[in-house]
């Protein structure tokens, strides 16, 4: 498989960055900010299940760490895996947010752009609520 166009869509946010990652990396709050999951997610061993517009999706986060590594896997009813990788890092006194948007071989150049926009409102929203 060739390499597939990224974006990095970032935002920097006035918060210690461990208190950045603590809050992003529970499943628990990512209804909160990450609009896709605001039906939120229930466990299911070592995984999570979330119900979405595309249907019951299955999500490993990876371990907690001491990296800011947020990277989590998704796995759609068709078997699709969609390995989302998603950074906080220390940036002075703040936090940098980063997310690697990969462009799946299906996918339309609008729904690239689309599918960018999105999570740069959902990053806005982190920022929004830790800054608060």
């Amino acid at each position: 498989m060739p390499a597939m166009e990224a974006k990095i869509i970032h935002i920097t946010i006035e918060r210690n960055w461990r208190d950045v990652y603590a809050f992003a990396a529970k499943p628990e709050n990512m209804p909160l900010w990450a609009s896709g999951l605001a039906t939120g997610l229930e466990p299911d061993g070592k995984d999570w299940v979330a119900h979405g517009a595309l249907g019951k999706a299955r999500v490993r986060f990876t371990p907690l760490n001491d990296f800011g590594v947020l990277d989590h896997l998704v796995t759609l009813e068709t078997g699709l895996q969609v390995h989302n990788a998603l950074r906080v890092i220390p940036n002075g006194c703040a936090a940098e947010v980063m997310f690697t948007l990969l462009k799946q071989p299906e996918m339309s150049t609008e729904q690239f752009d689309s599918d960018a926009d999105w999570v740069q409102k959902d990053l806005n929203a982190l920022k929004e609520r830790l800054e608060a």
